[in-house]
């Protein structure tokens, strides 16, 4: 069953909150490598909150036990916008279910249950390629900050309603994601000065497909080949199989699309017997790609 979760509106808060939520740990979600906007909120009086820029707004995700708080909200942005964001809308039941009668592979159950709570979000196409274009041979810190530098650059700035500062940082001051238009707009050596090292040529070549329309956002969506759709993003200068297949992933839903990391080689590798030779994530069925962040987050974080 997809969660029906009781919503209640806390007008005065400007939040919304949600009751009876199942499979989502709001820690797991925003600290698992899958998005790059969103922090840890301090001092927070949750169990846990993180704060960021998703959509153009600034946004709060708070929780504590089985009661998710987002921030900024009302119920028409809940169900217009967010619940889709955090993917609400999924039966994530079911998405074990299927995993796990694919596969009786210790190491996959071990991970499932180590990652209960995670849930693939649905970011904005635009930002997961861009996003994950930055990510190549990088760490989580340095995407944000040269995430953080474009945005600062070629975005717009973000309001955080002034009842809503204690859910930032002092002083955080907050833009929206740059367009296409805006990064092409910078150049190569524009991009490079904000540190992008060898991957400005890569922003600016995917920013020049997107704003000329040559990214074909209705196949990425509709076409029912995944493969289809790796291959197109493989167009764009610097990308392949891991880049295509997070942004798939990450930014469309396409739950099949399965990124091979380091850290998931050494998973094949480590628990998945004879090593990659033997090894297919068609082996997992429809949601290979929910299985992959399991595996990756147990490997990480365990």
């Amino acid at each position: 069953m997809i969660l029906s979760p009781t919503l209640i509106a806390d007008r005065e808060a400007l939040c919304v909150k949600i009751c009876g939520i199942e499979h989502f740990d709001v820690v797991k979600v925003f600290d698992c490598g899958q998005c790059f906007r969103f922090d840890p909120v301090p001092n927070s009086k949750h169990a846990a909150e993180f704060s960021g820029v998703a959509f153009g707004r600034f946004v709060s995700f708070a929780q504590d036990a089985d009661t998710l708080y987002i921030y900024n909200s009302d119920e028409r942005d809940f169900e217009d916008i967010w619940k889709s964001f955090l993917g609400l809308d999924v039966d994530y039941s079911l998405i074990l279910s299927d995993i796990s009668s694919r596969s009786s592979n210790p190491a996959l159950h071990s991970a499932m249950d180590f990652g209960k709570g995670i849930r693939i979000l649905r970011q904005e196409p635009w930002e997961a390629i861009c996003s994950f274009i930055i990510s190549q041979n990088n760490n989580i810190p340095r995407i944000k900050k040269i995430i953080g530098a474009l945005s600062e650059r070629c975005g717009e700035p973000i309001d955080i309603p002034e009842a809503l500062r204690g859910h930032v940082a002092p002083n955080t001051v907050l833009y929206s994601f740059p367009t296409p238009e805006a990064l092409s707009e910078l150049g190569v050596d524009g991009l490079f000065e904000l540190k992008t090292g060898f991957r400005a040529k890569y922003i600016y070549d995917a920013a020049m497909k997107a704003s000329a329309g040559q990214i074909d956002y209705a196949l990425l969506c509709e076409e029912s080949d995944t493969s289809k759709c790796v291959e197109h993003l493989c167009k764009i200068k610097g990308v392949g199989p891991k880049v295509a297949s997070c942004a798939l992933l990450f930014g469309f839903a396409r739950y099949d699309a399965f990124p091979i990391d380091v850290w998931i080689k050494r998973v094949i590798e480590k628990y998945f017997s004879d090593g990659a030779g033997d090894f297919s994530p068609d082996m997992l069925g429809p949601y290979a790609g929910i299985a992959q962040q399991y595996l990756f987050y147990y490997e990480r974080y365990r």
